[in-house]
Parts: C-alpha cells; sequence; structure tokens
C-alpha cells in the first residue's frame, strides 16, 4: 500500500480556516504601506499646497495683501525677475558665493578636525564638546553675538587686532567685508556638523586598508589620499549634500547681522533675504513668489546634481 504522509500544520490550519476575503489578503500584504499613508499622506500636504500656492501666486500680480483681488498675468512675473539685472542676478551671485565658499571651507577644516578626532587621545570627551559647541546656540543668537564681536566701535574684533598693531576694520558695516564676514560667522557655527558627519564615517571603516598600507610604507599623506579619502567619499558627498542644502537656505544668520534688505548696499542679500524684502518689505507677494519657485528649482537642481555625484561616488 502507498504510504500516507500527515498533512502539514499549515495546510491542516488552512483547512480548518474559512477563505480570507480577497480585500484582507490585500491589506496584509500591503500593510506595511497603509500604516505610514496617513503620515505620507500629511507630509506631503504640508509640502504640495504651499508649494501650489506659491506657484499660483507667482503667476498673478498679488500685492498689497494676499487676500485683494489679482489678476493672472502668466508668466509676467518671471520675466521680470530673470531681466533683473539691479537685485535679482547680484542676490544670485550672493548666494551661490555665500554657498560655495562657506561649503568649501566648512568640509575642509570638518575632515581635518575629523580625522585628528579619529584616533583615541587624553581629553578626547572634551575636545569634542568644545567643538560641537557652536551648534547649542540659535542661527539667530550666534547672529547677534558676532555683531557685537565685530561691532567697528566696541567690538572685541578690533581690539584684538589692535593688540598685534592692526588697525580697526568694518566687519559687518563694510560694504565689501560684510559678505565675507557673514561667511565666517556661518563657518564658525556649521563646521562642527560636518565634523559630526564625517567622524562618524571614519569610525566606520575598517583598519585593514590602512594597516596594510603602513606594511607597504605608505606615508600618512598617501594614507589619506589613496585609501582613506576614497572610501569615506560617499559620506563627504551626503555631507556636502546636507550642508549644502541647508547653506543656500541661510536667512536668519544674514538677517540677524544686516538687518532689512541685506544691508544698506544689499551687501549680503541673498534670494531668501530678496524674497522675504519683498513679502513683507514692500508687499509684492506675485514677484515674491516667483523669486522663491526659482529659488526652489535652484536648490532642486543642486539635490539632483550632488545625488548624481554621490551615485557615482558608490559605485
Amino acid at each position: 500500500m502507498p504510504a500516507v504522509t500527515a498533512p502539514s500544520r499549515a495546510a491542516r490550519g488552512a483547512a480548518a480556516m474559512p477563505d480570507t476575503p480577497g480585500w484582507a489578503r490585500w491589506v496584509n500584504h500591503h500593510r506595511k504601506w497603509l500604516f505610514a499613508a496617513p503620515a505620507m499622506a500629511f507630509v506631503a500636504a504640508l509640502i504640495i499646497f504651499p508649494l501650489a500656492w506659491t506657484l499660483y501666486l507667482s503667476l498673478t500680480d498679488s500685492s498689497g495683501s494676499v487676500r485683494a483681488e489679482s489678476e493672472f498675468i502668466g508668466f509676467r512675473n518671471y520675466l521680470d525677475v530673470l531681466s533683473d539685472t539691479a537685485r535679482f542676478w547680484p542676490a544670485v551671485g550672493r548666494t551661490a558665493a555665500f554657498t560655495g565658499v562657506a561649503l568649501f571651507f566648512e568640509v575642509v577644516l570638518g575632515m581635518a578636525i575629523a580625522l585628528l578626532l579619529w584616533r583615541p587621545f587624553r581629553g578626547e570627551k572634551w575636545v569634542r564638546v568644545a567643538i560641537l559647541l557652536p551648534l547649542v546656540a540659535t542661527p539667530v543668537a550666534v547672529g547677534m553675538m558676532w555683531r557685537l564681536i565685530f561691532d567697528p566701535n566696541i567690538g572685541m574684533a578690533n581690539q584684538v587686532l589692535g593688540w598685534v598693531g592692526i588697525g580697526p576694520q568694518p566687519w559687518l558695516a563694510g560694504q565689501h567685508t560684510a559678505l565675507p564676514t557673514t561667511i565666517f560667522i556661518d563657518i564658525w557655527q556649521w563646521t562642527p556638523m560636518v565634523v559630526l558627519i564625517l567622524l562618524a564615517g571614519l569610525t566606520s571603516l575598517s583598519d585593514e586598508p590602512q594597516e596594510a598600507a603602513m606594511i607597504d610604507g605608505a606615508s600618512a599623506w598617501q594614507r589619506f589620499r589613496h585609501v582613506t579619502l576614497p572610501l569615506l567619499m560617499p559620506t563627504v558627498i551626503v555631507a556636502v549634500l546636507l550642508r549644502g542644502i541647508d547653506a543656500l537656505k541661510t536667512f536668519d544668520i544674514l538677517y540677524a547681522t544686516k538687518g532689512r534688505g541685506g544691508g544698506s548696499f544689499h551687501e549680503v542679500e541673498t534670494l531668501n533675504v530678496y524674497a522675504y524684502g519683498l513679502s513683507f518689505d514692500y508687499n509684492e507677494y506675485g514677484l515674491s513668489s516667483t523669486v522663491l519657485i526659482l529659488f526652489f528649482l535652484i536648490i532642486i537642481g543642486s539635490m539632483w546634481a550632488l545625488t548624481a555625484r554621490r551615485k557615482g561616488a558608490g559605485r
């Protein structure tokens, strides 16, 4: 006689239970997306509605009040803004200069400090706490603090320069020194963020490539250039992406140090400061929305370029 095998536990359970409805099986199969759907829908609404409303305002002549009647004018605001060589394009240049210079020094200094903190040493915890202190304060408080330090009359910066025989500098009060000074303030506050990201990447690296390079007689610079940096490049791209997008949107430090319009001569007026002035100083909501949409496209383009570079570095 043929051997009779006992049915498995799963088969017995399936036979004992009634047929599950099709919708229940679909829900069970997609449950991870269904649980996340409310939060995703809420976040999408928070992003899509303001963006859509800003896009609509950019196509109108809205001014004076957002509740006032406005007329649809198409892309006239875009033509006016893109042809504005007095305020818009200089603001684009300042935004690019602020972001590029600040990001370069923050990554270079962040890499140097992260390498110094990579290996344990005596007093390491206290050094890390001291380096991270700038991140504790809010950007507005940091801006006000440095505004007092760089005050041309009573500021500590000119007093220190006087001790070494250098004359007083205008710092934030100068038309040509205000932007470099605000870049310095941004570097002082946000370099610790880059240090944290790069230090996390360094601690995750294996010691075997370093040991192999040391056995082969490679110097410290050769080990960094040919071993550490290539392995750390994906983390560097992440740091550049996060800090670069944040630097593009910098507003609080600039407004806290220079006020409305980025100064009397608009010396630190970036796109954020320019759009803020159009909205709250001149009530030109249509033009302000146009600047913000163009700024949004610049940020999206920057994110796409950096993300593509990150994927290329990760291959």
